[in-house]
């Protein structure tokens, strides 16, 4: 397979970019890419080009962009709310998550939340691993902790809530998805899911005071909230995200070039 990266710079036919630190030591030293061979970048604005190995250095590698091959697409605006969890399990959500197709991750201090600090730049480099091992041509912003009353004080008034409610008290998350109109089906969405120990009552009181909150049951198994979350992802993907759509080639002929 043809290397594929994520670069947040600008792509452009003939331009040549250099790589960070990181990036050049996995196409010289673990990968031993030379002069000459192809690599595929993306920047989450550009679509995705096919790209050359121009120099190899002891410190630097530089590449020059050929020409796109896939141009950029539309995609689901889908935040993730999530409390976060102990570390390897926000590992997984981060990367499961960039997989099932979420534009943010947005971390929520709930009253329960037993995690205190959220390292940022791990959950970035997660979302990026995953972005690039998937094909999806962007990677999901990732932002900073905020506690679950501020996130409800700023909701903006368009984006409809799916809310995993654990105590029971939500109508089966396929139901309520399957009788929604076209604007809502069309609107921009987001998923919360609350910590380990469940959400507070005053916090699912306070959530279910939005006017576009949807609280939904996920079973009837206690879920993980990290399978939680996850669970509520591939749903809302299968029933009104990008999962309708027709499955592309999983393979594409990236020799052919679509848009030069």
């Amino acid at each position: 397979m043809t290397p594929r990266l994520f670069l947040d710079a600008e792509l452009a036919a003939g331009s040549a970019v250099g790589l960070d630190a990181d990036r050049a030591h996995y196409l010289r030293d673990v990968l031993r890419l030379g002069a000459g061979r192809e690599v595929r970048l993306f920047n989450g604005r550009d679509g995705e080009w096919r790209a050359v190995v121009d120099a190899v250095g002891k410190r630097a590698v530089t590449l020059r962009l050929v020409a796109r091959s896939r141009a950029p697409a539309p995609e689901p605006d889908l935040w993730l709310c999530f409390a976060p969890v102990k570390k390897a399990r926000l590992d997984f959500i981060a990367e499961k998550a960039t997989e099932l197709g979420v534009s943010v991750l947005q971390p929520v201090m709930t009253a329960r939340t037993i995690v205190e600090r959220v390292n940022l730049d791990r959950l970035c480099a997660n979302a990026v691993e995953a972005a690039e091992q998937t094909e999806r041509l962007s990677v999901p912003e990732v932002r900073a902790p905020l506690a679950l009353d501020k996130l409800l004080s700023a909701w903006p008034a368009d984006r409809h809530l799916l809310l995993a409610d654990e105590t029971g008290g939500g109508r089966p998350v396929a139901d309520v998805l399957a009788t929604l109109d076209a604007a809502a089906r069309a609107a921009p969405w987001a998923v919360l899911t609350g910590p380990e120990g469940g959400f507070a009552r005053a916090e699912l009181d306070a959530v279910g005071r939005l006017p576009t909150v949807h609280a939904v049951g996920l079973g009837p198994r206690i879920l993980r909230a990290d399978t939680a979350a996850l669970a509520a992802l591939a749903i809302w993907q299968a029933m009104i995200g990008d999962w309708r759509r027709a499955t592309p080639r999983r393979w594409p002929d990236y020799a052919t070039t679509q848009d030069a």
